[in-house]
Protein backbone atom coordinates (compact mmCIF):
# COMPACT_ATOMS: atom_id res chain seq x y z
CA UNK A 1 0.00 0.00 0.00
CA UNK A 2 1.36 3.46 -0.83
CA UNK A 3 0.42 6.97 0.18
CA UNK A 4 2.05 9.78 -1.79
CA UNK A 5 5.03 7.63 -2.66
CA UNK A 6 5.40 6.10 0.80
CA UNK A 7 5.00 2.39 1.38
CA UNK A 8 2.88 1.56 4.42
CA UNK A 9 3.37 -2.00 5.55
CA UNK A 10 0.53 -2.96 7.89
CA UNK A 11 1.36 -5.76 10.31
CA UNK A 12 -0.57 -7.33 13.18
CA UNK A 13 1.52 -5.52 15.80
CA UNK A 14 2.01 -2.19 14.02
CA UNK A 15 3.23 -0.69 10.78
CA UNK A 16 6.31 0.36 8.90
CA UNK A 17 6.53 3.51 6.78
CA UNK A 18 9.27 3.58 4.14
CA UNK A 19 10.09 5.25 0.83
CA UNK A 20 11.84 2.15 -0.57
CA UNK A 21 11.15 -1.57 -0.28
CA UNK A 22 12.30 -3.59 1.42
CA UNK A 23 12.60 -1.28 4.44
CA UNK A 24 16.13 -1.26 5.81
CA UNK A 25 17.64 0.20 8.97
CA UNK A 26 21.30 1.02 8.27
CA UNK A 27 21.06 3.51 11.13
CA UNK A 28 18.41 3.66 13.86
CA UNK A 29 17.31 4.78 17.29
CA UNK A 30 14.37 3.69 19.44
CA UNK A 31 11.96 5.23 21.91
CA UNK A 32 8.63 4.51 23.59
CA UNK A 33 5.58 6.80 23.47
CA UNK A 34 2.05 6.74 24.81
CA UNK A 35 -0.43 4.86 22.66
CA UNK A 36 -1.37 6.85 19.56
CA UNK A 37 -2.48 6.42 15.94
CA UNK A 38 0.47 4.55 14.37
CA UNK A 39 0.20 6.04 10.85
CA UNK A 40 -0.12 9.63 12.00
CA UNK A 41 2.74 9.12 14.42
CA UNK A 42 4.96 7.53 11.76
CA UNK A 43 4.42 10.42 9.33
CA UNK A 44 5.15 13.05 11.98
CA UNK A 45 8.34 11.31 13.09
CA UNK A 46 9.44 10.80 9.49
CA UNK A 47 9.00 14.50 8.72
CA UNK A 48 11.03 15.66 11.71
CA UNK A 49 13.71 13.04 11.16
CA UNK A 50 14.02 14.12 7.52
CA UNK A 51 14.35 17.78 8.51
CA UNK A 52 17.17 16.90 10.89
CA UNK A 53 19.03 14.54 8.52
CA UNK A 54 18.23 15.80 5.03
CA UNK A 55 21.87 16.72 4.42
CA UNK A 56 22.97 13.12 5.00
CA UNK A 57 23.88 11.86 1.54
CA UNK A 58 21.74 8.91 0.39
CA UNK A 59 19.42 8.93 3.44
CA UNK A 60 15.90 7.50 3.07
CA UNK A 61 13.75 7.50 6.25
CA UNK A 62 12.05 4.42 7.69
CA UNK A 63 9.78 4.47 10.75
CA UNK A 64 8.42 1.36 12.47
CA UNK A 65 5.60 1.78 15.03
CA UNK A 66 5.00 -1.33 17.12
CA UNK A 67 1.71 -1.24 19.02
CA UNK A 68 1.93 -2.74 22.50
CA UNK A 69 -0.57 -3.08 25.35
CA UNK A 70 0.00 0.31 26.99
CA UNK A 71 2.28 2.19 24.58
CA UNK A 72 4.02 2.15 21.21
CA UNK A 73 7.64 1.33 20.49
CA UNK A 74 9.19 3.49 17.77
CA UNK A 75 12.17 2.45 15.68
CA UNK A 76 13.25 5.34 13.47
CA UNK A 77 16.12 5.61 11.07
CA UNK A 78 16.52 4.32 7.60
CA UNK A 79 18.52 3.34 4.62
CA UNK A 80 21.77 5.10 3.78
CA UNK A 81 23.31 4.65 0.34
CA UNK A 82 26.97 5.11 1.13
CA UNK A 83 28.84 5.75 4.35
CA UNK A 84 26.81 6.19 7.53
CA UNK A 85 28.13 9.18 9.53
CA UNK A 86 29.24 8.23 13.04
CA UNK A 87 26.80 10.71 14.63
CA UNK A 88 23.74 9.66 12.58
CA UNK A 89 22.11 7.51 15.29
CA UNK A 90 22.70 10.28 17.82
CA UNK A 91 20.92 12.76 15.53
CA UNK A 92 17.92 10.45 15.24
CA UNK A 93 17.84 9.92 19.01
CA UNK A 94 17.84 13.70 19.54
CA UNK A 95 14.77 14.02 17.30
CA UNK A 96 13.01 11.15 19.12
CA UNK A 97 13.77 12.45 22.61
CA UNK A 98 13.01 16.13 21.98
CA UNK A 99 10.16 17.02 24.41
CA UNK A 100 8.59 19.50 21.98
CA UNK A 101 8.55 16.96 19.16
CA UNK A 102 7.08 14.25 21.39
CA UNK A 103 4.28 16.49 22.65
CA UNK A 104 3.40 17.64 19.11
CA UNK A 105 3.44 14.08 17.74
CA UNK A 106 1.11 12.86 20.48
CA UNK A 107 -1.27 15.80 20.01
CA UNK A 108 -1.46 15.14 16.29
CA UNK A 109 -1.75 11.35 16.63
CA UNK A 110 -3.98 11.05 19.68
CA UNK A 111 -6.51 8.27 19.46
CA UNK A 112 -10.01 9.48 18.69
CA UNK A 113 -13.32 7.89 19.53
CA UNK A 114 -13.21 4.10 19.75
CA UNK A 115 -9.68 3.61 18.40
CA UNK A 116 -7.40 1.34 20.41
Amino acid sequence: MTQRGWHILQETDGLTLARHLPPRFDVQAETVLAKADPLRLAHQIRQDMWRALQNMRGFSPVVRVETRAEDVKITAGGRVEGRVPTNAAEGIAEVLENPGNRARWLRHARLRGGQT
